[in-house]
């Protein structure tokens, strides 16, 4: 823990969530925002954000580590192993939706994870580490190609990609007030299985 970082617990923790939570919220909006926009969006002084956070580098890769955990949370919660891979994907979309501005500022600008991410897979072959390819949304995709319900031709890589681009975009155009919000999750549904799930 840096000396800067203080635990979750009780007020100061909801503190330190909220500059979190404010953090994606607006670098998802503008990758070169101040520490002094991050706080009023908080609604913290920018003092209380130093007392956190001692400069924009550390606040935001405490923001990248918990936009990844905010993802795998919302994976998780969404219990893609279980039930038919086309509910599954529902389920594992609208919960993508539900933390769309975690993926806007996480794939919003490359320089993001470039800079600030956990090792990618090549970082971990060079230092001889063996890289974890167990990927949940990879093993629904996997298994909704072998059930005959997701195009078996198409790389599950790329599909895995499309979700996100599909989650990433909707999620702007809903911002921008192109696409309306409620209908953001049904509209992804529909493109996507339009696109990747085979008919009968």
């Amino acid at each position: 823990m840096s000396t800067t970082e203080i635990p979750e617990s009780g007020a100061r923790g909801r503190t330190r969530r909220a500059i979190l939570a404010a953090g994606a919220s607006v670098l998802a909006r503008d990758h070169g925002a101040t520490l002094a926009d991050i706080a009023d969006a908080a609604d913290v002084g920018r003092s209380t954000l130093h007392r956190y956070f001692a400069d924009r580098r550390e606040l935001i890769r405490a923001v990248v580590d918990d936009s990844l955990e905010a993802l795998e949370r919302a994976t998780e919660e969404a219990q893609i192993d279980d039930g038919p891979p086309v509910e599954a994907m529902r389920r594992l979309i609208a919960a993508m939706v539900g933390v769309g501005e975690r993926i806007v500022f996480l794939w919003g600008d490359p320089r993001v994870l470039e800079q600030y991410g956990p090792p990618t897979s090549a970082d971990a072959e060079c230092e001889g580490e063996v890289p974890s390819v167990d990927d949940p949304v990879l093993r629904l995709i996997e298994r909704g190609q072998r059930e005959g319900v997701f195009d078996p031709e198409v790389p599950a890589h790329w599909i895995q990609h499309v979700i996100w681009s599909l989650v990433f975009t909707a999620f702007e155009d809903a911002e921008s007030g192109v696409l309306p919000r409620h209908g953001v999750t049904s509209t992804i549904i529909r493109t996507f299985e339009n696109g990747v799930r085979v008919r009968t």
